[in-house]
């Protein structure tokens, strides 16, 4: 066989690079802090239509990962928020997410899953209650906004994008800096998955203490005719005496994936219900009202079949195979070394849930070869997220 026409047997990923050259840059959204991220080198995944980092030259992903565990790391994500406004605002959203959302009080965070009529999860994300009639959804990757807007039809309710941009700081010295960085320091009872208005450096934020790692932090928000290049500059400023880095996503997908956080149209997607990625706390039969995908949850199988897979001797390959004694039991959805946990760590979605014990089985390893594992419960450690609460110091 020619050389070139030998198949390419090395483990890759594919990202998106900004190249310095006009030609085709269609179809895509930049962050307004872009320029910050191509000044570290980034290299960019296209997420929710927009870029956002995956990696950076400034710091390797061990070194961002220990920045986030031990000091204060940010992030541009490529989350979407999305406004939904008016009298019939907490009625519409009822219909589309599997808990009923009208309960959220107004400046709480709630974590809202949608499904599709089958049962099968359309997009998970973070619901924000500005105003009794005022939401913003954030959402994960996924074609939601269109789903809303069709079902908004004859309701008194608006669906709009507010243009905003989000940036996470996340760490245990998250808060930390927040405290320095906001004019008025820390906001009063700013607990988990709370949202308020805060003043940093003379400009009004949104932020909500949430965030995409198991660790403390928390997520600012902009809007338009925000002067980011001045917040920007103010959190650098103050974030230095923090060890403030700022990393590419790898950090964080490795801390998301040791929490059990998971990422929509990967580790779930319209073939699983959130029962079968472990979700099943997030959604209510009980409720005495509808919404999507109700009726066929009610009758699914409410076993698990999304785990955590561990393996000492290699980093699982996303995609690659699970199987025990030579038969395929399932397929990895996101994978990652853990340097706290020292070792390779990821998610298994079972092919069936009868196939969870025994709970030893081998995986193909980003080296290509065939190394045992474990299939473990999730998350794997801090299972009642007292980290992220800041209930409990750092253990490293």
């Amino acid at each position: 066989m020619p050389e070139s026409s030998k198949p390419d047997h090395v483990a890759r990923r594919d990202v998106v690079c900004s190249l310095a050259e006009p030609g085709w840059n269609y179809g895509h959204g930049r962050s307004p802090f872009y320029r910050y991220d191509l000044a570290d080198g980034a290299a960019y995944c296209i997420y929710n239509r927009r870029m956002m980092p995956v990696s950076v030259a400034t710091s390797t992903r061990e070194e961002g990962y220990w920045a986030l565990r031990r000091n204060v790391t940010r992030l541009n994500t490529g989350e979407l928020p999305t406004e939904i406004a008016g009298p019939d605002a907490a009625r519409l959203l009822d219909r589309i997410f599997t808990r009923k959302v009208s309960a959220v009080k107004v400046g709480r965070c709630s974590y809202g899953i949608a499904c599709w009529p089958d049962g099968g999860i359309l997009v998970d994300g973070i619901l924000v209650r500005l105003a009794d009639d005022r939401f913003w959804y954030v959402q994960a990757d996924g074609d939601f906004v269109g789903w809303l807007k069709a079902h908004a039809l004859g309701l008194d309710v608006t669906v709009a994008d507010p243009q905003s941009w989000v940036h996470q700081l996340q760490g245990p010295k998250a808060l930390d800096l927040l405290a320095a960085a906001a004019d008025d320091g820390l906001p009063e009872s700013f607990r988990y998955f709370d949202a308020r208005e805060v003043a940093i450096g003379g400009q009004t934020v949104l932020i909500t203490r949430t965030g995409w790692t198991g660790e403390v932090g928390l997520e600012i928000y902009t809007r338009p005719g925000l002067d980011c290049d001045a917040l920007w500059d103010h959190i650098t400023s103050v974030g230095e005496q923090f060890g403030l880095v700022n990393i590419g996503l790898d950090p964080m997908d490795t801390r998301r994936i040791e929490a059990a956080i998971l990422n929509n149209l990967s580790d779930m997607d319209a073939s699983t219900t959130p029962f079968d990625a472990g979700l099943g706390e997030f959604v209510d039969l009980d409720r005495d009202d509808d919404f999507f995908g109700k009726a066929a949850l009610q009758s699914a199988d409410r076993r698990t079949r999304l785990y955590g897979i561990s393996c000492i001797t290699a980093e699982p390959l996303i995609h690659a195979a699970v199987s025990r004694h030579g038969r395929e039991i399932g397929v990895v959805t996101a994978a990652a070394w853990s340097p706290y946990l020292e070792r390779g760590i990821g998610y298994v979605r079972l092919h069936s849930a009868d196939d969870l014990d025994p709970r030893t089985a081998n995986v193909i390893g980003f080296d290509l070869a065939s190394h045992a594992c474990e299939i473990a419960d999730l998350p794997f450690y801090d299972a009642a997220k007292q980290i992220p609460r800041g209930l409990e110091a750092p253990t490293v």
